[in-house]
């Protein structure tokens, strides 16, 4: 039997998938999207990690917050989300993972590792609805 669900979200493509003002203020962007994650989902989306990168660190501090595990990379996002993936798909022997992400180069590495994808544009709009 699979494991919990587990949403990673690419916080640099899902901010700047809408043209907010996002890239006047990362950090506000954060603070903005943490809500509309933990509002906007459903129990049956599994646990939900949110990575951020460079100054978007700064709009949330490691750990949980709302419901949403809060996760920095160090160094790439990109890098952080295929450890994640790595990690969880290993552990859990077939826990179904999916990445929230734009990036065809994100996407081609956690398809290798077992992982789903899905667009920015589609979660804004699951984010949107409301939890089903």
């Amino acid at each position: 039997m699979p494991g919990t669900p587990l949403l990673v979200v690419d916080a640099a493509n899902v901010m700047g998938a809408r043209p907010d003002g996002w890239w006047r203020d990362r950090a506000g962007a954060v603070r903005r999207l943490l809500p509309a994650l933990s509002r906007g989902l459903s129990g049956d989306d599994g646990d939900v990690v949110l990575v951020l990168e460079g100054a978007a660190r700064k709009g949330a501090d490691v750990g949980v917050v709302d419901g949403v595990r809060v996760v920095h990379a160090p160094r790439s996002g990109d890098d952080q989300i295929v450890d994640i993936v790595s990690a969880a798909t290993a552990a859990d022997g077939g826990r179904p993972v999916t990445v929230v992400t734009a990036d065809r180069g994100l996407r081609d590495r956690v398809t290798a590792l077992g992982a789903d994808t899905m667009g920015p544009r589609t979660l804004w709009e699951r984010l949107d609805r409301g939890p089903e």
